[in-house]
């Protein structure tokens, strides 16, 4: 990296270098931003540190660059400071650079305003401060489109502290310092971006610990250039050696630095002089019996350090790692740390329980979110393997986060909240007394409705009354998604005059009967089908909150009588006689319906399908022999409806496929291959891996369901695929 920003110190000579090995759109992209950005950066400096902001732009997209993350990435990183200067920057990108810089540039001014909204150090306790880097960790991944957008940052980031040593302020230098090393080194850690996350720690430890990191660099006694070099010359050595053996292996290495040796020396109360692994290489090779053949070999080109051999193959750590480690006096006597394993051993130590990045944080795991963490890291990864541009484009843009939520109390402390979550589970996250007294919330300044669904790192604020309760109706008006606010909620209206809770109950109760004119089911039938012994039971229950309106709702809807006859979903689907709506649907009978095809199941010419009128979406058309379609069927036989294929013209429709594997490098560039030579397009990718088997999930777009059958069968072709179907 220090010859990318030796070549960012002259913008022009950069942009040449780099437009080299650049297609020409590339190269014209790349021209266009350099230039916009020149002009509109001309003599303007970051208010954080002032530093040149043209040059800032350039450096830490030369960063971004090494990083190979496709040129928009570049532009967009030469571009992170537009929304600052024009007004109209939005359609000015979008016009002139197109949607997906537009989106990663809103999306680094999203992570800037976040990061400057959240502070850590308003936190007293190291404890507080932990919890709140961590939770900003996950805010930042949740809250993106796109994960380049993270990495970005981190470029960006990593350009202000190469810049620091020139910021005058102590106390901003050591801000920025101490944020860099709680929130965004871990960050570049987790995401396994190596290079980035030594320097942050290097230069964030350079300006916490100034005394310690000079006293560390002068005992290193030698520049970091210059350890590189051994190591090159000792992975030489040991790549000749091992393969004269007949054993294949890859070799890799890297010098300790000052940062990490600062941790273990601390951690393990050891002196300089007891550290073995300032040098450090890793021998991968493909058998079990390999890793000690490599061992022997090593042993005897150089001499053992006597007590730190250990065999971790043989007697795995409690997380299941496997390594060899040993420690040898190497060439021109200086300590080096060897370990040695399989392929399969280091895949598991990168990507599994006993990830690199878990054991170098430390705490408690949460499986589910290291399992999100994993498969980043793997796309990061093959990113240098995908020949599919568009392909990789895609899947850098990523969902995987959000079933959770992140916002900001006024404050500035970060809290998470499930998907769909309101300002009455915000206010439940910081008390349950606050919660109680809610009224209202303000929403980045704006009165909204209890209601409302937050969003990512929105500002959230309560209003409350002096005294009063909550109202079950948050309950039952759906208004409430966190476990813990529920909890809390019931709790309260437990404690409660008991005639008051059975009175709210039964009035609730009528409502719901009310809602469904056309039924009147006997009452102590419907209190039996719900499980009820007595009405009283039943409208203290509603009181309470532990039975719903739509639990009431489709009790009350089963009394319905039955069909005149019945009539199979799948018979069904037959020639309609309507006029086809514009999506290519008819709809027997009935002329110029909206129609949509149902998300559950992905129909597509010419499967059967079958109709159902919903509330307020028209007619949802399904598969017939879908799930959800015979649960609706069950539920409201009336709302069925004949439906089938019209003119189709050129329609698109997307469909759902899944490949299960066995996992290995390379696998995902070889399924996109597939699709691009039968040219379908893709437009989503869900993939988990674990214990070494794969399962994704595509979405493709088709004219036709036969389309796809070539398509699975070439996929099953494919090395270590053991199922690909439509889903």
């Amino acid at each position: 990296m220090a010859d990318t920003l030796a070549d960012a110190a002259d913008p022009q000579r950069w942009l040449q270098h780099l437009s080299a090995s650049l297609s020409d759109d590339d190269r014209r992209l790349l021209a266009r931003a350099f230039d916009e950005a020149a002009a509109l950066y001309k003599d303007k400096r970051l208010p954080s540190t002032g530093e040149d902001l043209f040059s800032h732009a350039v450096s830490s997209a030369a960063i971004v660059a090494d990083l190979n993350l496709l040129p928009d990435a570049i532009a967009a990183t030469l571009l992170f400071a537009v929304p600052d200067h024009r007004p109209d920057w939005q359609e000015w990108l979008a016009a002139e650079f197109g949607p997906t810089i537009t989106v990663l540039v809103d999306g680094v001014g999203r992570v800037r305003r976040i990061t400057e909204l959240a502070r850590i150090d308003r936190l007293d306790t190291p404890e507080e401060r932990a919890r709140q880097a961590e939770t900003m960790r996950k805010m930042l991944l949740a809250m993106v489109e796109d994960i380049r957008v993270v990495l970005i940052k981190l470029a960006w980031r990593t350009q202000t502290m190469h810049y620091l040593s020139h910021v005058e302020d102590e106390s901003i230098r050591r801000g920025i310092a101490v944020e860099t090393l709680e929130l965004f080194a871990p960050l570049a850690n987790r995401l396994g971006v190596w290079q980035i996350k030594w320097e942050l720690e290097d230069l964030g430890f350079r300006h916490t610990e100034p005394d310690s990191y000079k006293k560390i660099a002068k005992l290193l006694d030698e520049r970091r250039l210059e350890r590189i070099d051994y190591i090159e010359r000792v992975l030489e050595t040991l790549r000749s050696e091992i393969k004269a053996a007949g054993v294949k292996c890859e070799v890799a290495g890297r010098p300790k630095h000052i940062y990490s040796i600062w941790k273990k020396m601390k951690k393990k109360k050891l002196d300089f002089s007891e550290l073995y692994d300032i040098r450090a290489v890793r021998i991968l090779v493909e058998k079990m019996q390999d890793c000690y053949t490599a061992l022997g070999i090593i042993h005897s080109m150089w001499q053992p350090i006597p007590g730190e051999f250990d065999d971790y193959i043989s007697h795995p750590k409690a997380n299941n790692y496997r390594s060899l480690h040993t420690a040898v006096i190497g060439p021109e006597d200086k300590a080096l740390e060897v370990q040695i394993r399989t392929f399969e051993m280091h895949e598991h130590a990168e990507f599994g329980v006993a990830a690199h990045w878990r054991y170098k944080e430390g705490g408690k795991g949460d499986a589910q979110y290291e399992e999100k963490i994993s498969w980043l890291r793997q796309l990061l990864d093959w990113r240098e393997e995908m020949s599919d541009r568009e392909g990789l484009a895609e899947a850098f843009k990523t969902e995987l986060f959000s079933d959770t939520i992140y916002v900001l109390t006024p404050q500035g402390r970060v809290l998470a909240l499930p998907h769909g979550a309101t300002p009455i589970d915000f206010a439940y996250a910081i008390h349950s007394g606050l919660g109680h007294r809610c009224r209202g919330a303000k929403v980045e300044g704006q009165i909204v409705p209890l209601s409302t669904p937050l969003q990512n790192g929105q500002r959230v604020e309560v209003i409350t009354a002096k005294e009063g309760g909550p109202s079950v109706n948050w309950l039952h008006d759906g208004w409430v998604k966190s476990h813990r606010a529920i909890s809390k909620i019931r709790q309260y209206i437990r404690l409660q005059n008991a005639d008051t809770v059975r009175e709210t109950g039964k009035q609730l109760f009528e409502r719901e009967l009310a809602r469904h004119p056309h039924l009147q089911p006997n009452l102590s039938s419907l209190a039996d089908k719900l499980g009820y012994a007595k009405l009283d039971e039943l409208y203290g229950a509603m009181g309470h909150g532990e039975l719903t309106a739509r639990a009431v709702s489709n009790a009350i809807e089963s009394f319905a009588p039955p069909p005149p006859a019945d009539v199979a979903p799948e018979s069904l689907v037959k020639a309609s006689k309507g006029a086809p709506d514009a999506g290519g649907i008819l709809i027997e009978g009935v002329d110029n319906l909206m129609t949509v095809l149902a998300k559950c199941c992905k129909p597509a010419p010419p499967d059967a399908v079958v109709g159902f009128v919903t509330k307020g979406r028209g007619i949802s058309i399904h598969r017939s022999n879908c799930l959800t379609l015979k649960r609706l069927s069950a539920e409201a036989p009336e709302r069925m409806i004949t439906a089938g294929w019209g003119e189709l013209k050129n329609s698109l429709f997307p469909i759902d496929i899944e490949v299960v594997s066995m996992d290995r490098a390379g696998l995902l560039r070889d399924i996109s291959d597939v699709l691009s030579r039968e040219k379908l397009n893709l437009i989503a990718v869900h993939t988990l891996s674990r214990d070494m088997r794969a399962k994704m999930r595509f979405t493709v777009e088709v004219r036709h369901v036969q389309d796809i059958s070539r398509v699975l069968a070439r996929m099953m072709e494919l090395p270590g695929v053991t199922d690909a179907r439509r889903v």
